[in-house]
């Protein structure tokens, strides 16, 4: 048996291939979407997944002002942030920031999923979330999934 046909192919940036998707958010659970976009960002459906390449697809997410939360998140859930003051740790609710950036909600699920070092900031730019139904990334002719 000759073993040395058995050799673990890694990906790297030059060899990868990314595709572009758009997802449509519109009643959709914003943790489980969440998880599957993170996946399809980092490349974890694909059969040559490497863990230190961006080999994930670009994500393009339309209508995330109509995503949805069960039960009471949407007035209970917190998020905080510090603007890096004495006393200046601020709150707020995922109605508040529904109503002024749609989007972000969505951002902010995407990034908690993702790895927390040099990788992970490069693949959260592979992200592209809008609150209508429009979007300017006609030009890559991205393909349209249902999760």
């Amino acid at each position: 048996m000759n073993t040395l046909s058995y050799k673990t192919v890694s990906a790297n940036k030059n060899t990868v291939n990314k595709e572009w998707i758009v997802v449509d958010a519109e009643g959709e659970i914003l943790g489980r979407l969440a998880s599957e976009i993170a996946k399809v960002i980092r490349g974890k459906h694909k059969p040559s997944f490497t863990p230190h390449v961006d080999c994930g697809d670009n994500v393009i997410v339309i209508n995330a002002d109509k995503v949805r939360m069960t039960g009471n998140k949407l007035g209970d859930k917190v998020y905080v942030r510090y603007t890096g003051y004495p006393g200046g740790q601020r709150f707020v609710s995922p109605k508040e920031l529904m109503a002024k950036h749609p989007e972000r909600i969505i951002e902010k699920a995407v990034r908690g999923m993702l790895p927390k070092n040099r990788l992970g900031r490069q693949l959260f730019k592979n992200l592209y979330v809008y609150a209508g139904t429009e979007h300017k990334h006609e030009a890559q002719n991205p393909k349209p999934v249902k999760f």
